[in-house]
């Protein structure tokens, strides 16, 4: 069970980066449920684009699982005998997804490991790899080197499932959709500093691309389909197959 995401909720002088921490983890599920726009929605569309595209024998790889619920929704919509690999490089996220799986009785073959994707990553029989909300948070210059890992990792037919905070096409429509993405936070109860005092966190740590970026990068390594699946102003879905 998360708990109530008010973090940023007393004011401080300097505000440190945003970090995956042991604080973060016990309300990171209210914190995405409030601040990403139909998560809920994007979820069920991973879960029944992964369990068209998982293969009998293969791995479904989750990079950045967090607290496991994208483990949880790939365990009900995947039928098929295959394996969860769930990799992120907070210990304490994986200790609330751990404790998750285990509350809802996650029976199904999986093993979870730290790892910190801003190094060399080795992808194995995978079918299907996910990165819900990941990629943002891996520095730039690291980001062409793991989607080629990726690549190299999934078997022909495989898929690559990104969900990422975006930049809009022109500065103008950039800072229209911030603001209506602000608009949306408000309204989901958080104030006006603690939007202020989490932008100031995340500036240094999360860097988002444009879809066209984002696609770019994908095409580059090999992809041979690629499409956006969802957007909504700043945060956008794509599917790519390889």
């Amino acid at each position: 069970m998360s708990g109530h995401d008010n973090i940023f909720n007393t004011e401080t002088d300097a505000v440190a980066d945003f970090a995956f921490n042991a604080q973060v983890a016990q309300v990171f599920d209210d914190m995405l449920g409030r601040s990403v726009p139909f998560y809920g929605e994007m979820q069920r569309m991973i879960a029944e684009m992964a369990a068209e595209y998982a293969v009998k024998g293969t791995r479904v790889y989750d990079l950045g699982c967090s607290t496991g619920t994208t483990l949880l929704n790939l365990g009900r919509a995947i039928e098929r005998e295959v394996s969860f690999v769930g990799l992120d490089y907070s210990a304490e996220m994986l200790d609330k997804c751990r404790e998750k799986l285990k509350q809802h009785g996650f029976d199904r073959p999986h093993e979870l490991s730290c790892a910190d994707l801003n190094n060399p990553l080795k992808i194995e029989n995978a079918s299907v790899v996910l990165m819900v909300l990941t990629l943002q948070f891996i520095r730039p210059i690291h980001r062409e080197r793991l989607l080629r890992e990726i690549y190299a990792g999934l078997q022909e037919g495989g898929c690559l499932i990104l969900i990422e905070k975006v930049l809009g096409g022109s500065s103008l429509l950039n800072r229209q959709f911030i603001k209506f993405y602000y608009d949306f936070k408000r309204r989901n109860g958080y104030s006006e500093l603690e939007i202020a005092q989490k932008r100031e966190a995340l500036e240094n740590v999360l860097v988002p691309y444009s879809v066209d970026e984002n696609r770019d990068l994908l095409l580059r390594q090999g992809f041979r389909h690629c499409d956006t699946f969802f957007k909504w102003y700043n945060f956008a879905g794509l599917v790519a197959v390889k």
